[in-house]
């Protein structure tokens, strides 16, 4: 068994954490929200953001980033996407040569429009990374409902090595090199998310929301492919598996933003009612500006661009969709 630190103690570090120390593994959770942790440490249980579920004994809530990651044989960030750089950085005087890093944020960083994995090589040309991403709702893993994810590194044998570390009877881990495939899907999936949510909120039905998933994971494979990723990861797990989990489910907070917004709520006003990070949010600004950086079509995330900045509303941005020039479908 393995000692591991999670960096985050929000519902996905959380679920993960619990599956890892259910698994036998002696696990030590922090967060920088110190009030959050004295709350854990009281009720033994997140009741903030994964209530009703216990801890055991193998799970340690800690007070900082040094406690947690003293003795860690593996490092699992769980920050939001927009903060990993901060998270990373504080933890690099901490990362040993034999820790191996794992990230679960998905996103892209706002303004330099890097994934998680240019931001910690950037930071730590060294270091030992692996991406966790795929269909996983945090309210369902850390019930222990089955789950099944992939996880990426340059490195074969550290995927490898995760995989073994982190494979349960409930929670299957798959492998993967393409770290840049896996990621985008993670991140962009999101912008899907909200598209969907809008279209629910409008009150159109399932086809309406069949073609923005299955135009969506176009847009994601295209943007991926201009940026070397695999085409195939795009049908797999960390693409179409993420985009139907996160476009249908109610536990996808970024499609419970998405009906707000196409009830009418102003989309400053439907992120605080969601309560916690929407990540698509942010991530359909960078994925937006990469496109323009790449030279890359992607029209529904730019309508959805458009709508959460006011510029046009949710049917106005449908009826910009619809009146596109004719394709061929199997032009991506």
């Amino acid at each position: 068994m393995k000692n591991i630190a999670v960096i985050g103690a929000g519902s996905w570090g959380t679920a993960l954490a619990l599956t890892l120390s259910n698994k036998g593994h002696q696990v030590k959770i922090c967060d920088v929200d110190q009030a959050h942790i004295r709350e854990m440490k009281e009720h033994r249980e997140n009741v903030k953001y994964l209530p009703g579920i216990p801890f055991n004994d193998n799970l340690a809530v800690v007070g900082s980033t040094e406690e947690a990651m003293e003795g860690a044989d593996i490092v699992l960030f769980s920050a939001p996407a927009q903060h990993f750089r901060s998270a990373f950085e504080h933890a690099i005087p901490l990362i040993e040569d034999s820790m191996v890093v794992v990230n679960v944020a998905k996103g892209i960083e706002q303004g330099t429009l890097m994934r998680m994995s240019e931001i910690a090589t950037l930071l730590k040309p060294d270091v030992k990374y692996v991406v966790l991403s795929g269909p996983s709702h945090a309210e369902e893993v850390g019930r222990f409902l089955p789950t099944t994810v992939a996880v990426a590194s340059k490195d074969m044998k550290l995927a490898e090595y995760i995989q073994d570390e982190f494979m349960t009877d409930r929670f299957r881990v798959y492998t993967n090199s393409d770290v840049c495939g896996v990621e985008l899907g993670g991140a962009l999936k999101n912008i899907i998310a909200l598209g969907a949510g809008i279209s629910d909120g409008i009150g159109f039905g399932d086809n309406a929301k069949a073609a923005l998933m299955t135009r969506g994971i176009t847009e994601m494979k295209r943007l991926g492919v201009s940026l070397g990723a695999d085409p195939e990861t795009f049908a797999g797990l960390t693409g179409v598996g993420d985009l139907i989990v996160t476009c249908t489910s109610m536990h996808s907070r970024n499609r419970r933003c998405g009906i707000m917004i196409g009830e009418g709520v102003r989309p400053s006003e439907a992120t605080k009612k969601v309560g916690m990070v929407v990540e698509g949010m942010f991530t359909t600004i960078a994925a937006y500006e990469l496109a323009k950086r790449v030279g890359v079509e992607m029209p529904i995330t730019e309508c959805i661009y458009e709508c959460i900045n006011e510029k046009i509303d949710a049917r106005e941005a449908v009826e910009i969709l619809m009146g596109r020039d004719k394709k061929n479908e199997m032009h991506i």
